[in-house]
C-alpha cells in the first residue's frame, strides 16, 4: 500500500543545515577556547606523548561533533535536529517508519560526500536528479525528508477523555472498548506482550493516516490492529473501530514508563 508524504525540498533543508552549522560552529568555538586555556594551563608539564594523545583527543572531538551531532539527534529526536525540528521537517524511513541508529549513521557518514567540494553541491545535484529530493546519504540509508503536517492532530479530539492510571477509555462520541468479560478497559498483561517497535508501527500509521485514501486506509488500519491484537492474544471486540483501537493501545503503551 502506498503511503503519500510531503516531501521536504532544498529550501527548507538548507534553511536547517544553516542552523545546525551555526550551532555546531558556536560549539567548536567553545571547545576551541577551553583547549587553549588548557593548553596555557599545562604548558610546563606537557611532553611529546601528551602532545600526541591532545591532538588525538582533538581529532576525536571534531569527528563525534560533526558525523555525531546529526546521527545521534536524527536517532533521539525521532528524526530531527535542531535545525530540522525548527523548520518542521524529519527523516523517516521511506516506509513511513522512524530510523534506527545505524540508519542515522550510515546517512549521515556520506555527508562527507555530499558537502563536497563546498556548500554541499554534490548533495544539491543529487536531490534536484530525483523527485524524492535524496541526497547521496538517503540513497544509502532508504530515508527520506519530509515535512511535518501543522493540521495533524491526533485522531482522539478535544472531547476525549483522557488515560489516567495507565487504562483507557474511549471518547464519549463513541461506546467504550469493551473486552470479552465486559470490562470497559484494555487489561496491563495484554499491553506488556507489546515491544516498542509494536508502537512505532501504530505511531507511524497514524502520523500517515490522513494521507491516505479512505479505503487504503480502512485497509491498513484493519491489519495493523490485527496484527497487535494477535501479539497481545487480545481479540478486538465486535463492531470496534480498528483506528480506535490502535489508539487505545497506543495510550495505554506509552502509560507505561518502558515505552
Amino acid at each position: 500500500m502506498d503511503i503519500r508524504f510531503s516531501v521536504s525540498g532544498i529550501g527548507s533543508r538548507c534553511l536547517a543545515i544553516l542552523v545546525d552549522t551555526l550551532i555546531q560552529v558556536a560549539v567548536q568555538i567553545f571547545i576551541l577556547l577551553l583547549l587553549i586555556l588548557l593548553g596555557v594551563t599545562f604548558s610546563k608539564i606537557s611532553t611529546a606523548a601528551s602532545d600526541k594523545w591532545i591532538i588525538a583527543g582533538v581529532v576525536l572531538v571534531y569527528f563525534a561533533l560533526y558525523w555525531g551531532y546529526f546521527s545521534l539527534f536524527e536517532y533521539f529526536w525521532n528524526g530531527q535536529t535542531p535545525g530540522k525540528h525548527l523548520f518542521k521537517i524529519r527523516v523517516v524511513k521511506d516506509t513511513g517508519r522512524q530510523i534506527t541508529f545505524f540508519e542515522a549513521l550510515a546517512r549521515n557518514l556520506l555527508r562527507i560526500i555530499d558537502s563536497l567540494p563546498s556548500f554541499y553541491l554534490v548533495g544539491v545535484i543529487s536531490m534536484m536528479c530525483n523527485k524524492q529530493q535524496k541526497r547521496l546519504g538517503d540513497f544509502v540509508a532508504g530515508t527520506i525528508v519530509v515535512h511535518e503536517r501543522q493540521e495533524d492532530q491526533p485522531l482522539l479530539g478535544h472531547n476525549s477523555r483522557m488515560l489516567t492510571a495507565g487504562l483507557y477509555q474511549q471518547p464519549v462520541s463513541e461506546p467504550p472498548l469493551q473486552s470479552p468479560a465486559g470490562s470497559a478497559l484494555i487489561q496491563g498483561d495484554a499491553i506488556g506482550r507489546l515491544k516498542a517497535p509494536d508502537l512505532q508501527m501504530i505511531e507511524a500509521f497514524t502520523a500517515r493516516a490522513l494521507d491516505l485514501d479512505m479505503d487504503v486506509r480502512a485497509r491498513m488500519a484493519d491489519r495493523v490492529a490485527n496484527q497487535i491484537a494477535g501479539k497481545m492474544n487480545y481479540p478486538i471486540p465486535e463492531g470496534t473501530n480498528p483506528e480506535r483501537f490502535l489508539e487505545a493501545v497506543a495510550y495505554a503503551m506509552r502509560a507505561q514508563s518502558r515505552f
